[in-house]
């Protein structure tokens, strides 16, 4: 006999559908038995006008009402509000056309207006993403040179001892009264005065503007010729920096006969209220100069032994998710919990534990732990564990879920009791598909302990998100290096250990 396929009458005339649609989108295709094409259109259409009016509404938050918003938001990006209200006009009218044509009984696949829906949901949601690809094809010169040092970073890997010689002389600050005098100069020593040895900081007026202090002739005499030299100052509590002149770090290049003259704006620096009386500062003039073999330099050593740590954080973490996600997965497999209401009650309870435990990423669950344990590789790890059994929970259980029968009813036909099927027809199945994900589950254990220890769970990434605080692209870049390795590795090893088991 054959089938035959019942058509449904549109309730309503074709006229009659599209008014109906042109008051409410979508209701027109609902009365003629479109419910499904109706209300996706519906909420599509609903869904983009409340997105478009909260983005007028950031654009243009101080205006009280949607016409005051819509004029200040066309006001400020015109492109954006008159292609947004178009394309939703010429939706609008597509909606319709084609509210008619199914009243009509006429066959539309939908993928014009479909493709409408999608292209106002990627505008508004490029809007509301803030891309701006001119804005990052601009600046990409100015992005390149610490993107470099973090592409390649081992000039910071290696380092020597240093040797290094100087000379300073005092200064008075906003006195002129028994200003200190000039150094005495010893033959073959390094040697630097100051005319004069006193001046006025540089400082700040109201509108928070730097004003300029005074202005100091340095002489230099008895160093390295042709070397860099730097200066530092240093006020009158022995904190010690080094002052920027037009916007960068004073260094200086000492002539053929080691020699050199600078003048120095005295910088800005606030005095304590605990400094009393004269102010005497510093100015240093420093060289410096590598000796000895070169050696891995403290970010090459810490990033070493935080990647051990990281690595180690993902074995613990894994290990400890096997241990509670194999007995948990059995419990929620439902070819195994079908038995009785008791059972089948457990196997929700636990799926639903494992839906929640999983939606929640393994950060969120790292802030919570170093509330819980303090910052460090313990929270990571909790938090990892955590994750890891419902993950490896749901994979386990659906693996047991997919599993043969027919050595099941084998062993059941014997008279074996549930634990004695568990333990001879299911687990010799299981083992493959168990070390597959196991081994899967550690890889990227070890790649989220480089994402968590950025919120203080330990690792890799603690060390990494200090140096990218710190602007040190150098030894970010030894990191990032260490984590690509580590995890290619991994990857490597991972493939070849299924490769045995799968």
């Amino acid at each position: 006999m054959r089938n035959t396929k019942i058509i449904k009458i549109p309730l309503i005339a074709a006229p009659f559908a599209a008014v109906l649609s042109a008051i409410v989108p979508g209701l027109g295709q609902l009365f003629s038995h479109r419910i499904k094409r109706g209300l996706l259109l519906f909420f599509s259409f609903i869904s983009i006008i409340g997105l478009f009016l909260w983005r007028l509404t950031l654009l243009a938050h101080r205006e009280l009402t949607y016409a005051d918003k819509f004029v200040k938001s066309f006001s400020r990006q015109p492109m954006f509000v008159i292609f947004i209200s178009a394309v939703l006009a010429l939706l609008w009218l597509w909606i319709i056309y084609d509210a008619y044509h199914v009243a009509k009984g006429r066959k539309t696949k939908g993928i014009g207006i479909f493709t409408l829906v999608l292209l106002l949901f990627f505008s508004l949601g490029w809007q509301i993403s803030e891309i701006d690809v001119y804005k990052m094809v601009k600046e990409f010169p100015d992005a390149w040179p610490p993107l470099s040092r973090i592409l390649w970073p081992w000039e910071a890997a290696v380092t020597r001892d240093t040797s290094s010689v100087e000379a300073k002389a005092a200064i008075l600050a906003d006195d002129s009264v028994n200003p200190p005098p000039i150094p005495e100069y010893i033959e073959g020593k390094p040697y630097i005065k100051s005319t004069p040895t006193y001046g006025n900081m540089s400082t700040l007026d109201e509108k928070n503007e730097a004003v300029k202090g005074s202005v100091l002739h340095l002489e230099g005499s008895g160093f390295e010729p042709d070397t860099v030299t730097f200066i530092y100052w240093e006020d009158s509590i022995g904190n010690e920096f080094r002052p920027r002149q037009d916007g960068e770090y004073i260094s200086l290049i000492t002539d053929a006969d080691g020699s050199f003259t600078f003048d120095l704006v005295m910088p800005y620096r606030l005095t304590p209220p605990s400094a009393v009386g004269q102010q005497i500062h510093h100015v240093h003039a420093r060289q410096t100069s590598d000796v000895g073999p070169l050696k891995p330099s403290e970010p090459l050593l810490l990033t070493i032994e935080l990647m051990l740590e990281t690595i180690f954080m993902g074995m613990m973490a894994t290990f400890f998710g096997i241990i509670l996600a194999i007995p948990l997965s059995f419990l929620a497999a439902r070819n195994l919990m079908s038995g009785s209401w008791i059972t089948i009650t457990i196997y929700y309870i636990i799926r639903t534990i494992f839906n929640i435990t999983r939606s929640i990423e393994p950060m969120i669950w790292a802030l919570i732990a170093v509330v819980w344990v303090g910052l460090g590789p313990f929270a990571g790890i909790i938090a990892l564990t955590i994750h890891t059994i419902a993950a490896l929970g749901k994979l386990y259980s659906e693996a047991i879920e997919s599993i043969d029968p027919g050595p099941i009813e084998a062993i059941q036909a014997t008279g074996a009791n549930k634990l004695q099927t568990i333990m001879f027809a299911v687990v010799p199945q299981m083992i493959p598909p168990f070390v597959s994900f196991t081994i899967y589950r550690w890889d990227i254990n070890v790649r989220m302990s480089t994402v968590i220890g950025m919120v203080g769970g330990g690792g890799i990434g603690f060390l990494l998100v200090q140096y990218i605080r710190l602007l040190d692209y150098k030894s970010a870049g030894i990191a990032v290096w260490f984590i690509a390795i580590t995890v290619a590795i991994l990857d490597y090893v991972s493939s070849k250990i299924r490769e045995k088991f799968v």
